[in-house]
């Protein structure tokens, strides 16, 4: 049996778990041999992978810090990387192929950027060996007679070019001081820098200093700038990601464009988004944080189907022990008692305007919000939430939790964080399993926050939120930064929430699928961004997504397999068929 070790150094504290608790449990240890020790450098643990015998002792370290992985047994193969000793491991790499577009799907921290980076040559493989310098012949020689050899022979020759978009756009900042027009001017090579700052709405703020840009108006510019560069591979890591619905289409036909020509490589969590712009999809396994596979190449509604369903048929490998389903919609159910009811709301800063239609929500319902970035979505939930004053009209005092966009940090551990909002109901057996474990975060409890990787700490934020006992919960795009399985246990939280406590949730997203899944009744928001926004509704949700679908000229359909949303190609015979019916949410 192989297996590999992980110790998370963050989270591995020898002088709070009575001096090394692990080596002193260690049998092998106990048997005078030094299965673990310590690092003399960082005086953490380090567990010698040869000798563990798999005993399961040293994994109940109080901490969490340890994870003894049994490996699949049909892994022959070595690691393509690891970063250090007791560190994930990355089995494979995925293959770019000429004119087609690849689609990677994965968990978090399972590898999909790291295998960019490799395949983008700002990273070099090293089998494992972490601590060894592996030369550039003994590379191209592991992959000899491969596409994979070949692909990389050019690259480290200069054969070819790469442009890559990277995950952490917010580090664009720390890396270029100047205007987005500076920026675009300096990698720009095709010359169409300007009309993509047009096409993409940048061009509104093209002398704007980069360290002034939102995250969306980051993600645009990065996408641009990998856009603008001649290359013979294009790789988008998270391209959707601070935009809103109609960003995403929009970012999502310009890369089917790019594909047209190139070799394009997209890493995505919105699988509607992943669907419509991918021609191949390959789909990344393991366990986060300890190692990554990648699959061989599929056609895109079977991978994505076999992703979700966590079983693949052709290697015989199951890689989740449930399969992700979508439930059909159910019409709200009429005559709900109302629990909260808003009056025509205004609200007035320089040079934009909110203006909103009354409104109300019901007790256990979910009310969506959607529309473009600049209406005022987050706004209205600052307003009812009692963080801003609207310039004109009333809201009904409440308690309510309101989770901001901009997630909140702190330099607590999760688990004592947590305990100050959630008091006594934090040890209930009810919180534990409703909170900590279908948010996934209990192996996080004793993480310092400010350690936590955006989707963690997005998760923690979402329970903090839910942690408070009000009548109203607000949240601001609790989908940003999380994967699709996790997405989907947030909605289902959410959702659980409202019905078992009889309170109602009020939730801003742009991802349709999350929607899809979370909503009962729907807001719409409309107007031109920046300068004036209005409100359409409150409508049921199949009123709600056929108008925002209509309002970007696209149909969605169910796969019959799972009932996942996909959006139908352009001209296609379901998309013209439903746009003569008026059916963009479903026929």
């Amino acid at each position: 049996m192989t297996r590999i070790a992980i110790v998370e150094k963050e989270k591995c504290h020898p002088t709070k778990c009575r001096g090394y608790w692990c080596i002193g449990a260690c049998p092998v240890n106990r048997n005078e041999e030094e299965c673990i020790y310590v690092n003399e450098q960082t005086l953490k643990v380090i567990i010698d992978e040869k000798l563990c015998i798999g005993c399961g002792i040293c994994i109940k370290c109080p901490f969490d810090a340890i994870k003894i992985i049994n490996l699949p047994e049909k892994l022959k193969e070595e690691p393509i990387i690891r970063f250090n000793v007791n560190s994930f491991e990355l089995f494979g790499l995925p293959v770019p192929k000429q004119k087609n577009i690849i689609g990677i799907i994965g968990r978090n921290g399972i590898g999909k950027s790291t295998a960019l980076s490799i395949l983008s040559n700002a990273l070099k493989p090293n089998f494992g060996e972490y601590s060894k310098k592996i030369e550039q012949n003994e590379i191209l020689n592991r992959f000899s007679g491969s596409v994979l050899g070949d692909y990389l022979k050019k690259l480290y020759n200069n054969e070819i070019s790469v442009s890559y978009k990277p995950q952490r756009v917010d580090l664009i900042p720390e890396y270029f001081k100047g205007t987005v027009k500076e920026l675009i001017e300096k990698t720009d090579q095709k010359n169409i820098g300007e009309s993509l700052l047009k096409e993409l709405d940048l061009d509104k703020i093209k002398e704007r200093n980069v360290k002034d840009l939102s995250g969306g108006e980051l993600q645009r510019l990065a996408i641009i700038s990998a856009m603008v560069k001649k290359a013979d591979f294009y790789y988008f890591d998270e391209p959707a990601s601070f935009l809103d619905i109609t960003q995403r289409i929009n970012i999502a036909r310009h890369i089917r464009e790019l594909g047209k020509e190139h070799s394009v490589m997209v890493v995505e969590h919105d699988i509607a988004t992943l669907d419509y712009i991918s021609d191949e999809i390959q789909i990344f396994y393991g366990e986060q944080s300890g190692y990554g596979i990648v699959s061989q190449n599929k056609a895109v509604r079977r991978g994505i189907n076999e992703y979700l369903d966590g079983f693949l048929p052709d290697d015989n490998v199951k890689f989740r022990s449930y399969a992700i389903k979508f439930n059909k919609p159910i019409e709200r159910r009429k005559r709900q008692e109302i629990l909260l009811k808003f009056q025509e709301l205004e609200k007035n800063y320089e040079g934009f305007k909110l203006k909103t239609n009354p409104g109300f929500v019901n007790k256990s319902e979910v009310l969506a919000i959607m529309g473009s970035n600049g209406l005022g979505k987050s706004t209205f939930l600052k307003m009812l939430a009692g963080v801003e004053k609207p310039g004109k009209g009333e809201i009904k005092e409440l308690k309510i939790s309101y989770k901001p966009q901009n997630l909140i940090l702190s330099d607590k551990v999760v688990k004592d964080y947590l305990k100050e909002i959630a008091k006594e109901e934090f040890e209930s057996g009810w919180y534990k399993q409703n909170i900590i474990e279908k948010l996934n975060i209990k192996n996080i409890l004793n993480n310092e926050m400010n350690t936590l990787s955006g989707g963690e700490l997005q998760k923690v934020n979402i329970a903090a939120c839910l942690s408070r006992d009000v009548d109203i919960y607000a949240l601001d795009e609790p989908s940003a930064f999380i994967d699709i399985e996790d997405r989907l246990n947030v909605a289902e939280v959410i959702k659980e929430f409202c019905l078992k406590k009889e309170c109602s949730a009020i939730v801003v997203d742009h991802d349709v699928q999350f929607v899809d899944y979370l909503a009962d009744s729907m807001l719409i928001f409309e107007g031109i961004p920046g300068k004036e926004g209005f409100v359409f509704g409150p409508v049921d949700k199949r009123e709600g997504m056929n108008r925002v679908l209509k309002n970007l000229d696209i149909t969605y359909r169910r796969d019959k397999q799972n009932n996942r949303p996909r959006i139908n190609k352009p001209d296609s015979q379901l998309d013209v068929d439903q746009k003569k019916k008026g059916e963009y949410y479903y026929a």
